[in-house]
C-alpha cells in the first residue's frame, strides 16, 4: 500500500471542526469504533482519530471567529511542495483561501478553492522535503 503521507496528490487526512468535541468524540467512536487521543497545541486540544491503530484524521473545536460556518469535515491532500502547489492553483484559475503556514512537528498546509468553488487542504508532511 502506497504512503499517503508522502504520495503527491493522495488524499491523506481528514479532519472535523466541530462546535461539540465532547459529542463528536462519542458519536464517531460507537459509530466507527475509532480511538481517540487529545493532543495539546496552542488552540487548546487536537483529537487524533484512529482505525485499527492507524491514524487517520483528527478533530478540534472551531474557533469562535467561525461561529457562522457550521460543524465540518475537511481533507487533506498531500503535495511535494505547499508554496508551489499554492501558486499553480492560482495559475490555473483557483484561489488560495488560507496561505501556506506551517504546523509545527507536523508540515506545512494551505487551504484552496478550485475555479468551480470546492476548496480542500493540501499539505507537505515534514518527512517530504
Amino acid at each position: 500500500m502506497t504512503n499517503v503521507f508522502q504520495q503527491h496528490g493522495a488524499f491523506s487526512w481528514c479532519e472535523l471542526m466541530t462546535t461539540n468535541t465532547t459529542a463528536a468524540k462519542e458519536f464517531y467512536s460507537r459509530l466507527f469504533g475509532w480511538t481517540m487521543e487529545d493532543k495539546p497545541i496552542p488552540e487548546g486540544v487536537y483529537t487524533v482519530l484512529s482505525a485499527a491503530r492507524q491514524q487517520v484524521g483528527g478533530l478540534m473545536k472551531m474557533p469562535d471567529e467561525m461561529s457562522a460556518i457550521p460543524p465540518h469535515w475537511g481533507v487533506y491532500v498531500t503535495v511535494q511542495n505547499v508554496d508551489t502547489t499554492a501558486k499553480q492553483v492560482e495559475e490555473l484559475g483557483g484561489k488560495v483561501c488560507l496561505a501556506p503556514m506551517d504546523i509545527p512537528d507536523v508540515g506545512r498546509f494551505a487551504m484552496i478553492q478550485d475555479p468551480q468553488g470546492a476548496t480542500l487542504s493540501i499539505i507537505s508532511y515534514g518527512l517530504m522535503a
